[in-house]
């Protein structure tokens, strides 16, 4: 039984999201709730927020214990880039690129 948490267009690249989830996927709850808080990353937030929904949802769907959750597949994708212009020297303009992210999580219930 799997649940799952969803989160679209967050303002950060996929990169810097991705750079904390590598270091929780396949954790148990518990552990990756205690490694999220210690990061130092600003994705660390977005993502404990949304493993704690994802809890709250296995809780709700089958009543699972967070304790008896494991996160079994995490992942960062694209979402679509903003484009914004800075201007520049001489009349010129430089093109920035705010990129977002679709953030997906899921856990699941082992036997305890």
């Amino acid at each position: 039984m799997e649940a799952s948490a969803k989160q679209r267009y967050i303002l950060m690249t996929p990169r810097k999201v991705r750079r904390v989830l590598d270091a929780i996927r396949g954790k148990s709850v518990p552990e990756a709730y205690a490694i999220l808080l210690l990061m130092p990353y600003r994705a660390s937030g977005v993502v404990l927020s949304k493993l704690l929904d994802a809890v709250a949802n296995a809780r709700q769907a089958f009543g699972a214990a967070p304790e008896d959750l494991v996160i079994s597949k995490v992942f960062a994708d694209d979402g679509p880039t903003h484009s914004r212009f800075k201007p520049r020297a001489q009349g010129r303009v430089y093109k920035r690129q705010k990129k977002t992210t679709h953030l997906t999580i899921y856990v699941k219930q082992v036997a305890s």
